[in-house]
């Protein structure tokens, strides 16, 4: 009996040993300079008593005093440390109806506290288990991996282009931590999807995938990742804390910079419902110090206290937006575990000069529709040509040049979507298309960002005026034509985005090569968008490029280059192929209209 004493009490000493002296037990007895209880409909503690204890609250608190005799403290798992620290030397009794919650909340401080240590001691890279992940991380992911693990409530912020996506879905892999809910803007619904599928595995198969849709809530099939774009958040307010979503990712969280709106409270009653919430960004805010306040209080909800703690103790005073030392601000926010951000040069060494990324966007069905009715009249007239005839194959000319039309125009507000999420990261964009009624939708999305423009329309004197402007700095964003860039040097641009495609992959790399040239010390990072209907999927295909494959992510398998002739093949096999199509769908049309005739 002694000997099991002895080892209870050695164990309980370790157990104490872990927490820091400012969360051991508060005396409650001899004097008492207050009380202490909870306020459940602002979710704070409220000191009642001595000016001794509210007014060195007031000074070591800002923002908790709040009136004569009273002092109020967020309930936060790290703030209650500072309510139990000052308790150390101004004992306060607990009010009995709260006794028991306040005993929990000190519980919760202590296990956060612990977990912050062993963080500290983690290893610091991590990998997820074999058979939960496709794809090898490199060296960088597995300590952003690492840093997820011992956090889950954080920010990663990683600078765009370093895979924050495939680190998120390699935590969801190591921690097994479904079902998850993945929360991103509408252009990146189905590259989420996509991503998915491809790297996550549960139980040694791919995930299934539910994508969520309108504004009135349903009963979803079972499902390990659930997907749903931030417009639809506010209908579905009070349904998806009830769905039982153990973590839940909110990708370009600046999305929730701004608080005040259904948005931002239906994401925070989401968050508070679910063990893990993860936010990815690259820039979490914009022009704002203080907007960060509305982005980490999704993540953990009053980590930096209320809104006006917040800005007395970290702003030029209350309601103010501008941070007074960011640097000071970012050092707190790192040392609690609430971002993690690398910049592209930082970890340049384990990234190569070039970086191949395809990523499905979505595209408007009804303009691609419309757009395509001319082409399917033109199909019609092909079935009556001879194989070999000249004019089948100018027919078939005009018949790719309106389908890829037809799939540019219908994606081209999606393009225009991720193009603008690049430029409002601060990146240094080249958007290359085809035609020229897509480059003008370009023009009317993205004017506010004043373009440059080189679309083969330009005298020689604009051209070199558009090149000034982009090398200048006067604006981040040229928009080129694909078969207008040779002999062009912009390697100013960090980023390259294909919003059309061309069969010819010569084409596409001379593009690239405009940024990545002499001169050019970054890694350039090249986004080919597929829509996932028309002629992209067939030139995808002919350009040797795989869907957000891993190595095509890191740029460590180039597409295999074909000559021009080989291109024209492939474009001439689409076409018998949409052909082919449009005849079977024409052939089941008939047959149903046969069947409903009977």
């Amino acid at each position: 009996m002694h000997v099991m004493e002895e080892k209870h009490t050695t164990a309980h000493s370790a157990e104490e040993a872990e927490i820091p002296g400012y969360l051991r037990e508060a005396p409650h007895t001899g004097h008492l300079y207050g009380t202490l209880s909870y306020n459940r409909r602002s979710k704070c503690w409220t000191i009642k008593g001595e000016p001794c204890v509210t007014e060195l609250a007031a000074r070591l608190f800002p923002g908790s005093i709040r009136r004569r005799g009273e002092a109020r403290f967020t309930a936060n798992r790290r703030i209650v440390g500072d309510v139990n620290w000052l308790m150390l030397r101004y004992p306060l009794e607990v009010a009995a109806r709260d006794r028991a919650l306040w005993d929990r909340a000190l519980d919760q401080a202590r296990d956060h506290a612990r977990k912050r240590e062993q963080a500290l001691r983690m290893p610091r890279r991590s990998s997820p288990p074999d058979g939960s992940f496709e794809g090898e991380l490199r060296e960088f992911q597995k300590e952003g991996l690492s840093f997820l693990l011992a956090n889950p409530r954080t920010l990663l912020a990683d600078e765009m282009g370093l895979g924050k996506t495939v680190q998120a879905l390699a935590c969801l892999a190591a921690t097994g931590d479904l079902p998850a809910l993945a929360v991103v803007p509408p252009h990146l619904m189905r590259n989420w999807a996509a991503e998915a599928a491809r790297f996550l595995r549960v139980q040694g198969r791919p995930p299934r995938i539910c994508v969520l849709s309108g504004l009135k809530p349903y009963v979803p099939p079972e499902a390990d990742l659930y997907i749903i774009h931030y417009l639809l958040l506010r209908g579905w307010k009070q349904a998806l804390p009830q769905m039982g979503f153990r973590t839940v990712i909110f990708d370009e969280i600046q999305e929730l910079r701004h608080g005040g709106t259904e948005k931002y409270s239906a994401a925070s009653l989401l968050a508070e419902s679910c063990e893990r919430v993860i936010g990815l960004s690259g820039t979490p805010i914009y022009n704002r110090g203080a907007e960060i306040w509305n982005v980490v209080n999704i993540l953990d909800y009053h980590c930096l206290g209320d809104w006006e703690s917040f800005t007395r103790a970290w702003c030029d005073g209350y309601g103010h937006h501008i941070v007074r030392d960011p640097r000071l601000l970012g050092e707190h926010l790192r040392r609690e575990g609430l971002i993690l951000r690398r910049t592209k040069q930082e970890v340049l060494a384990e990234l190569p000069p070039k970086r191949r990324l395809v990523q499905e966007i979505d595209s408007d069905d009804r303009v691609y529709r419309e757009l395509m009715r001319p082409v399917m009249e033109m199909l019609g007239s092909l079935r009556a040509l001879e194989p070999d005839a000249r004019e089948r194959f100018l027919l078939e000319e005009q018949i790719s040049r309106g389908e890829r039309q037809a799939t540019g125009v219908a994606k081209a507000p999606f393009v225009a979507a991720f193009v603008r999420a690049l430029l409002d990261a601060g990146e240094r964009v080249l958007l290359f298309a085809h035609h020229h009624a897509v480059m003008d939708l370009y023009q009317k999305e993205l004017g506010a960002y004043r373009p440059a423009f080189l679309t083969g329309r330009e005298s020689t004197g604009q051209k070199e005026h558009s090149v000034a402007r982009f090398m200048g700095g006067e604006t981040n964003l040229c928009v080129i034509s694909l078969r207008a860039s040779a002999g062009l040097n912009l390697q100013r641009a960090s980023c390259v985005v294909f919003g059309e495609l061309d069969w010819s992959p010569a084409v596409h790399s001379q593009a690239e090569d405009r940024a990545h040239r002499m001169g050019q010390k970054d890694s350039i990072l090249c986004y080919y968008l597929v829509a996932p209907q028309g002629s992209d999927r067939d030139m995808q295909d002919a350009l040797g490029l795989k869907v957000s494959q891993f190595v095509a992510l890191m740029g460590d398998r180039a597409p295999d280059f074909r000559t021009e002739q080989e291109a024209q093949r492939a474009a001439r096999a689409h076409i018998a192929r949409l052909l082919e199509r449009c005849e079977r769908e024409h052939g089941e049309l008939k047959r149903c209209e046969e069947n409903a005739e009977e």
